[in-house]
């Protein structure tokens, strides 16, 4: 997936704020097909839909939104280039708190909220070589490159795997800090190999076996009992 390279300075007339919505936009489309509407970004920005539609409108005039009256909000192509600047510095950044300041992996997404408004171009660039210009960050979510090429794994939702059915966890949702604490407690992240052993749609859990990526079954297997809902924020690809 490749877009225009994002320019290496920033364009003074998208703010911070249309930053910010351009990133929700592009990201909700990274790992869903889920429709954005007024009323999702409204919800997701936790600011008012009176509110939300001014912005989408002016984004629009400016040319970095497309919405038809009461349709679905999509990027156009220049709109895609700012949010993937966005993304780029936002993962780049998580990725050396976490690696060179020694922040957890549940620290690090607020961090960057606020830092990726501040920093340059260069300056991400310069963590990223120092870095090594690693794919991912550290919740699995891939980084674009400079020039705004993403890889993005194959990878499907854990909880929509039957049973029986083994996969190595590719990406962990930063959506909700307590999951990635308790992940952190029991050992599970990156690369575990996992293998649904049950599924209870009715009580609304699964249970899977899972080993480190240095343990490979059958050996140094772990049980582990996860809601659906959980669930829901691991994503796998299938083995």
């Amino acid at each position: 997936m490749t877009s225009t390279p994002p320019s290496s300075t920033a364009d003074r007339s998208v703010t911070p704020v249309a930053e910010d919505y351009l990133k929700v936009v592009w990201s909700a489309h990274e790992w869903s097909d889920e429709p954005v509407t007024t009323s999702w970004l409204a919800d997701r920005l936790g600011v008012g839909a009176s509110t939300v539609s001014e912005t989408v409108k002016r984004l629009t005039d400016q040319g970095l939104l497309d919405h038809q009256r009461y349709g679905d909000i999509t990027l156009t192509p220049a709109g895609r280039t700012h949010a993937l600047r966005m993304v780029r510095r936002h993962r780049v950044l998580e990725t050396f708190l976490v690696a060179e300041l020694g922040y957890t992996w549940d620290e690090v997404h607020a961090e960057a909220e606020i830092l990726e408004h501040a920093v340059s171009d260069e300056l991400v660039d310069r963590m990223d070589e120092r870095l090594g210009r690693p794919g991912r960050d550290p919740h699995g979510d891939p980084i674009p490159t400079a020039d705004g090429t993403v890889h993005a794994p194959a990878a499907v939702v854990l909880a929509d795997l039957d049973a029986g059915r083994r996969a190595r966890v590719a990406r962990i949702s930063d959506a909700d800090p307590h999951l990635l604490r308790y992940l952190a407690e029991v050992g599970l992240g990156l690369d575990a190999v996992v293998e649904v052993t049950a599924v209870r749609s009715f009580a609304g859990t699964l249970t899977l076996a899972w080993w480190p990526p240095d343990a490979p079954p059958p050996s140094g297997s772990v049980a582990l009992e996860l809601g659906l809902v959980a669930a829901g924020m691991v994503w796998v690809v299938p083995q």
